[in-house]
């Protein structure tokens, strides 16, 4: 059985958010079914919500690694591997204690 739920949204946002779903082969309605079944198998949220605006720690993740892979580009290390990454970071970690 399956039922109707409807939601008002602005405009802009659901084409927007239309245009990215299209671009990953799924239509509006199919990408909020995701949502909803990965919101029940996580049991809330998919997503991290924080108040203020703040990174979550993993976007904080996310970010730093994005910039040092620029980093690596923009000093001609763009080779380095998601390892040797790891590698760099633990050594600034040991080297804190």
């Amino acid at each position: 059985m399956t039922t109707v739920v409807q939601t008002r949204v602005d405009e802009t946002l659901k084409n927007e958010a239309s245009e990215i779903f299209e671009s990953l082969g799924l239509d509006l309605p199919t990408a909020i079914r995701m949502f909803l079944a990965k919101s029940v198998m996580v049991g809330g949220i998919p997503f991290t919500v924080t108040l203020g605006g703040g990174m979550s720690p993993q976007e904080r993740g996310l970010t730093a690694l994005a910039q040092m892979r620029a980093s690596s580009a923009a000093n001609g290390n763009d080779a380095l591997t998601d390892e040797d990454i790891e590698a760099e970071i633990a050594a600034v970690r040991e080297a804190r204690r």
